[in-house]
């Protein structure tokens, strides 16, 4: 008798990590590979937070913290919004989270119950649809394009039937690194807060922008939940750690749901995140290199004949829409792995009823692995 699975279990795969296995996998076969399909920076942690940890190793015991997080690191990232945005903000609302991925989690977990329908914008990051699946939650997909920048709208939220329970936006977006203009979200705030729409801005690509100025949520709404991270702008993904800033309400029970789910955040990556705040000249030159790679690819794909682009506005990604060459992205990607060695994410990922389409190309890595990219998909695909 088979023993039973948890439907829990049964959501559908974050491709761009199969893509990077199979990418891997032709790697090892001897080819060549440029990795144009993973959303992290080529750049290690900065000096000064290489500095931190290797001091922390030889000198402090690395046991657990408390489940929100060092005061230490909260107080910094409190001094940090005070900064960046003008907010002043209570270091108790600010709970440190192994990565962005742990804290939607805990988002989900204390805002919504099972059932609870939640709205995204489509396309976006595959993750928050699988994990509000995988907790008996609904996701509510907003299909957005051009008209709408490519983000959720008062209008789509409006019309996205049954009421919904909660909203989640990002700005800059993955995979079309498209932006709210600070008065947009300010008002998809105010709106949820007085509908009752529990709001959760995805804010990891902060300090990645390219013209247009970022905003926080929680400069409108006191009730808004905000997940951060320090895996993009400050170049430290497989170090695991993240924030987030959850109304008064919710402080407890997100430590509660802490601390028996994780206990606390890696010790180590906590106290070489302290550095972080002070590496920002390191950091900007990696920002510099990202809108390089950018105007390059932005002058480059288009002889290819890929030339329709999301509004590129932050991030470092490119989301191209190639129907005039192809039905089937994954098979177009599978195709361009193979023949060329560039590894790009299907759109089908992202978007799974127009993701067909289209395709997610990164732009994090070196100028050189760019342009070698941007050359061999050039001699790849035929001009149309």
């Amino acid at each position: 008798m088979a023993l039973k699975l948890s439907r829990r279990g049964s959501i559908p795969p974050f491709i761009a990590m199969d893509v990077l296995r199979d990418a891997n996998r032709h790697a090892a076969g001897g080819n060549d590979v440029i990795h144009l399909e993973v959303g992290q920076p080529s750049t290690p942690a900065p000096r000064g937070v290489i500095a931190v940890a290797e001091r922390a190793l030889r000198q402090q015991v690395l046991g657990y913290t408390d489940a929100n997080g060092l005061v230490e690191l909260r107080d910094a990232i409190a001094r940090d919004y005070r900064r960046a945005y003008g907010v002043d903000l209570d270091p108790a609302r600010i709970v440190i989270t192994t990565g962005s991925s742990a804290g939607f989690i805990l988002a989900f977990l204390a805002a919504f119950d099972a059932g609870d329908r939640v709205a995204l914008a489509a396309p976006a990051y595959p993750a928050y649809r699988n994990i509000l699946v995988s907790l008996g939650l609904e996701p509510v997909e907003l299909p957005a394009g051009p008209a709408e920048h490519y983000q959720a709208t008062l209008d789509l939220v409006r019309a996205a039937g049954a009421p919904i329970d909660g909203l989640i936006v990002a700005s800059p977006a993955n995979p079309t690194g498209s932006m709210l203009a600070p008065d947009e979200l300010a008002a998809l705030a105010r709106y949820c807060e007085t509908a009752g729409i529990r709001l959760i801005s995805d804010e990891i690509y902060h300090g990645i922008v390219y013209g247009m100025k970022e905003a926080t949520a929680v400069a409108t709404s006191a009730e808004a939940i905000v997940v951060n991270s320090f895996s993009k702008y400050y170049s430290m993904t497989g170090w695991r750690i993240g924030w987030m800033v959850v109304p008064d309400s919710m402080i407890r029970m997100v430590e509660c749901l802490a601390q028996n789910l994780y206990i606390s955040p890696p010790s180590l990556s906590q106290y070489a995140a302290l550095a972080a705040f002070d590496c920002r000249d390191e950091l900007d030159t990696n920002v510099a290199r990202y809108a390089e790679n950018r105007a390059l690819l932005l002058s480059e794909l288009p002889k290819a004949g890929i030339d329709r682009f999301a509004p590129a506005d932050g991030a470092f990604y490119l989301y191209a829409d190639i129907a005039h060459l192809t039905n089937d992205s994954e098979e177009f990607c599978r195709r361009l792995l193979r023949e060329t060695g560039v590894a790009c994410t299907p759109g089908v990922d992202f978007d799974r009823a127009r993701g067909h389409t289209t395709v997610r190309i990164s732009f994090a890595g070196m100028t050189d692995e760019i342009a070698e990219a941007a050359r061999r998909i050039r001699a790849w695909t035929p001009v149309r």
